[in-house]
C-alpha cells in the first residue's frame, strides 16, 4: 500500500495531465487506498493544499532552483512543491519530516539526481528563513501571495478595485463551509436539528434564508441517517439566496433550465412546499438521472426532470410562471472549492458569454407575460454576468430587470467575503405584460 505522500503525489500528478475535478479525484482515490482516516485526511490537507497554492510554491522553487525551473520534470516539480508546502504552512510537520520524506519521493524517480537536488533546494529554503520571492510588481506580488493568475487578479481589480480585491483573493486559500438545505417541505425543523443531533452533527441556522444551516463535523454526509431520509442536501447559502430570488409560489409552472446535479430544483421545490410544477432539464441523460435520483431522496414529487438542449428549447414544453437561466460557466465563484479551475488559461472561458446569452435568449422565450427570470452563474466576471444581461435587455424589448428582494438594484455579484459564501451572479428579469 501506497503511504499518504506517494498517494498525495499520484494525485497531484493525475489531475495536472487530465484537468479531472480535484472533488471527484481526491474522492475516487480515497475510496479505494486503503488508508487510515488520519492518513486520509493528511492526503487531502497536502492535495488541496498544492493545488491553492501552486503559483506560491512554483515562485519558491523558480528562486531558490540551481536549474532552470521550466525543465523540470512533472514529478519532480510536484515532489517540490509537496515538500514547500509543508514547510510553509504545515506547522505539524517538522521542517527535518517535510525534507526527509520528500527525498525520499525523489528516490523512487529514475533519476539519480533526483534526490540530491531535492534536498539542496528544500535545504537552501529553510536556511533562507522560507521567504517567498516578492517582486515589488503589485500584480505579480499579489498573484503570488495569493496563487492566482495574473489574468483573474487583473480582472478582479477592474471590476472590484484593490482592497475588495485582496478580500476575494483570501477567500479563495480558506476552507468552505459545509452548507445543507433543510427540507422543511417534509420536515419539521425540529426533527431535521433532532436527526442531526443525534448523530453529533453541529448545526449553525443561517441568518440570511430560511432553512439553510452550516454543518460541522459530520464525515461523509451520504452516511448520516437525516441526508439517507431525505431531510437535507447539500447546497451553499449563495444558491439558495438564488432560489430565494426566483420567489416560486405554490401551484405555479417553474423551469429550471441547466438543473443538473439539482441543487436549485430541489430548493425551489421546497421553497413551493412541493406544490406546483417544476421542470428540471439538461443536455445529458446521465445528470438528467442524478436530478430524478435526488428529488426521489427528498420526497419531492413535483420535480419532472429530462433531456433538452438549452441553446434550442423544445418547443413543446410549456410557458412558465418562473424560469431559472443558471448557465455554465467559468466557477470563479468557487475556487475554494475546486482551486484548479484558476489554472486554466483565460482563452479557455473565451466563448462562455456567447453560449450564455443563447441559452439566456432561448429560455426566455418560455416565460408568461408578468412572469420572473433569473439569470444566473457561479463566476464573478463581468464579462460572463452583466454584460451578457445587458445585451439580452438590449436585444429583447419585451424583458426588463425587477429590483431584487433581497438587495440592492436588480442584479449583484456576491462576492465570497460578503457572507462566507460562494462567489455568485443574480440578475432578475420579467417579460412585460
Amino acid at each position: 500500500m501506497q503511504s499518504a505522500r506517494q498517494t498525495a503525489l499520484r494525485l497531484l500528478d493525475s489531475t495536472e495531465r487530465s484537468g479531472e475535478y480535484s472533488n471527484i479525484a481526491l474522492d475516487s482515490e480515497l475510496k479505494r487506498s486503503g488508508l487510515s482516516d488520519v492518513d486520509r485526511r493528511f492526503v487531502s490537507a497536502l492535495y488541496y493544499g498544492v493545488l491553492e497554492r501552486r503559483l506560491t510554491l512554483d515562485a519558491v522553487i523558480e528562486k531558490y532552483s540551481s536549474r532552470p525551473s521550466e525543465k523540470l520534470s512533472l514529478s519532480i516539480r510536484q515532489i517540490l512543491r509537496l515538500g514547500i508546502y509543508q514547510l510553509l504552512y504545515m506547522d505539524s510537520v517538522p521542517d527535518s519530516a517535510a525534507v526527509n520524506e520528500s527525498v525520499k519521493l525523489a528516490g523512487g524517480i529514475k533519476n539519480g539526481a533526483a534526490a540530491g537536488y531535492v534536498n539542496a533546494l528544500l535545504r537552501g529554503f529553510i536556511r533562507s528563513g522560507k521567504e517567498i520571492p516578492k517582486s515589488g510588481v503589485k500584480l505579480k506580488d499579489l498573484s503570488v501571495e495569493y496563487s492566482c493568475p495574473e489574468w483573474i487578479v487583473k480582472s478582479f481589480i477592474r471590476d472590484f478595485g484593490e482592497e475588495r480585491t485582496a478580500e476575494i483573493l483570501k477567500t479563495t486559500l480558506m476552507r468552505a463551509p459545509l452548507t445543507a438545505r433543510l427540507n422543511t417541505a417534509r420536515f419539521k425543523l425540529d426533527e431535521i436539528l433532532d436527526e442531526l443531533s443525534a448523530q453529533n452533527v453541529a448545526v449553525k441556522l443561517s441568518n440570511f434564508t430560511d432553512s439553510c444551516a452550516d454543518l460541522s463535523p459530520c464525515g461523509p454526509i451520504e452516511e448520516l441517517t437525516a441526508y439517507k431520509k431525505g431531510m437535507l442536501h447539500i447546497q451553499d447559502l449563495s444558491c439558495q439566496l438564488c432560489c430565494r430570488e426566483l420567489g416560486a409560489e405554490e401551484g405555479e409552472t417553474v423551469i429550471d433550465f441547466c438543473s443538473a446535479p439539482g441543487g436549485k430544483a430541489f430548493t425551489v421545490a421546497e421553497m413551493m412546499n412541493d406544490r406546483g410544477r417544476l421542470l428540471a432539464f439538461d443536455l445529458h441523460p446521465n445528470r438528467v438521472r442524478l436530478i430524478e435520483s435526488g428529488a426521489k431522496r427528498l420526497g419531492l414529487t413535483s420535480i419532472s426532470a429530462a433531456v433538452n438542449n438549452a441553446k434550442a428549447v423544445n418547443p413543446d414544453i410549456p410557458p412558465a410562471d418562473r424560469i431559472l437561466c443558471d448557465v455554465p460557466c467559468s466557477g470563479l465563484g468557487v475556487i475554494r472549492r475546486k482551486p484548479e479551475i484558476k489554472y486554466r488559461p483565460e482563452s479557455a472561458y473565451a466563448a462562455l458569454p456567447e453560449v450564455q446569452y443563447e441559452i439566456l435568449s432561448a429560455s426566455s422565450e418560455k416565460l408568461k407575460a408578468g412572469g420572473t427570470l433569473i439569470y444566473s452563474t457561479c463566476t464573478l466576471r463581468r464579462e460572463e454576468n452583466a454584460e451578457v444581461v445587458e445585451k439580452f435587455l438590449s436585444e429583447h424589448p419585451g424583458f426588463e430587470p425587477v429590483k431584487l428582494s433581497g438587495f440592492t438594484g436588480w442584479n449583484v455579484t456576491i462576492t465570497p467575503e460578503m457572507f462566507g459564501s460562494d462567489g455568485f451572479f443574480i440578475a432578475k428579469l420579467t417579460r412585460k405584460r
